[in-house]
């Protein structure tokens, strides 16, 4: 008798939570699957900047190095009371490409972005002093945000590399760079494009830091230690695409990103031998692959252990996926771009689609899920229809791009995911 009422009270809830428009002014999206709504935190029909004044603003418009059309979000990351936000300079008119909103600031549904860490440090082509294109970015639990810039300004066939491929680590306690690292010229190749990043602190503090970041076009993955200063280059058949996933069906848009490899990465919580296990997958694949910190972190045993790497289960059909990440907890959340929608997994359980589930999806609000974050205990959602803007045009009377939370044991709640009965146990196997 007591289950049939929780289950009623809960059957209750899901049937208001998809009558909810909004409450004081905050809209909530009811899901069509999943039992948690997505609280809609931030808001955009086209991207605007905070400039000193109006008329900085208007001059800017006038010269073209403001176009409020031509920016698109694509990487967000949460550190204290700042939401970073970045901007890649794929078209001309985007005055800075590493921004944050103050979360402890009223700012409104449409806060305009705040140049991190000012505007001198974010002009384009200024080598070894500006930031040029950044895409994704991490922060990790020593307060550092590690940057890298792809040095570059447009896309495609547009792509002119201006400066170097450069990490760098910025201590968000004072604003200040912290390093900056140049990638070697045998870390990148003539194809190389590289959007993601992920950060690995091993048991020895700080100092004991790695830097994974995924060549996406290049089909490699550049390994970067803190400690010794120096960065090498993985490569493995696993980071290429899939031929025969190379075909999309998103927003009403039907393209052909054939060529994507290696892109989503997440990080295993430390286990028994004091490593991590790295997750990743090429875009264009429905497969996940998996490999230990252990051979990463060893340049020497890096280059030459290919049986080390493990291949994983398929996801199933239309699940091409972007960005990826792991909780403490041993959770792995993704984004699920065919289907609009964000997909879980506990690593407590075999990588497979009958240990997977979907927490949520929405044909309006998630429209190409491209980033993913887990913060105090809340999940991070961006979605951009970055397709759209990509192959056709963008509708700026509509909202195109949104900033969505969710809490993590809300979303998980009665799915396969939730970690209830499960405790992550650091001799994990997968």
């Amino acid at each position: 008798m007591r289950n049939y009422c929780i289950w009623n009270y809960i059957l209750v809830s899901i049937f208001l939570l998809l009558r909810i428009g909004n409450v004081d002014g905050i809209q909530i999206w009811g899901m069509q699957f999943g039992r948690a709504p997505l609280l809609e935190k931030f808001t955009w029909k086209k991207m605007d900047f905070a400039y000193p004044d109006e008329r900085s603003r208007q001059l800017a418009i006038a010269s073209g190095e403001y176009v409020p059309e031509n920016s698109l979000p694509v990487g967000i990351e949460i550190w204290r009371n700042k939401l970073f936000v970045t901007i890649p300079r794929w078209r001309d008119g985007i005055p800075s490409t590493l921004n944050y909103i103050p979360l402890d600031a009223n700012q409104g549904r449409s806060p305009k972005l705040i140049p991190y860490p000012n505007w001198v440090q974010n002009k384009a082509g200024d080598c070894g002093n500006g930031l040029t294109t950044v895409y994704r970015i991490h922060v990790d639990v020593c307060d550092r945000l590690w940057v890298l810039d792809t040095g570059t300004i447009g896309i495609d066939e547009t792509t002119v590399q201006v400066c170097p491929y450069t990490l760098n680590v910025f201590d968000l306690t004072t604003d200040k760079l912290l390093r900056q690292y140049r990638l070697r010229s045998e870390d990148i190749n003539q194809n190389t494009f590289i959007a993601n990043i992920a950060i690995d602190l091993g048991k020895g503090g700080c100092n004991d830091a790695f830097a994974y970041m995924s060549d996406e076009l290049g089909y490699g993955l550049i390994v970067y230690s803190w400690q010794q200063n120096t960065s090498w280059r993985i490569t493995h058949s696993y980071f290429m695409p899939d031929p025969l996933t190379g075909d999309y069906n998103i927003g009403g848009l039907n393209f052909q990103w054939g060529t994507e490899g290696i892109f989503g990465m997440s990080l295993s919580p430390i286990l028994a031998d004091g490593y991590r296990t790295l997750f990743f997958h090429p875009l264009s694949s429905y497969r996940e692959f998996a490999v230990s910190t252990r051979i990463l972190r060893d340049q020497q045993l890096s280059q030459n252990s290919y049986h080390e790497f493990q291949v994983l289960s398929s996801r199933g059909p239309l699940s091409h996926c972007t960005a990826s990440v792991m909780d403490e907890n041993g959770l792995q959340f993704f984004n699920l771009i065919d289907q609009n929608a964000i997909g879980c997994w506990n690593s407590m359980l075999p990588y497979a689609p009958i240990n997977q589930a979907i927490v949520a999806r929405h044909d309006e609000a998630l429209i190409f899920p491209a980033d993913i974050k887990v913060k105090r205990g809340l999940l991070w959602i961006m979605s951009d229809r970055m397709p759209i803007f990509l192959l056709s045009s963008l509708n700026y009377t509509d909202v195109n791009f949104r900033i969505l939370t969710m809490p993590v044991q809300t979303a998980i709640a009665g799915t396969v995911c939730d970690n209830i009965l499960w405790r992550f146990t650091k001799n994990q196997i997968w």
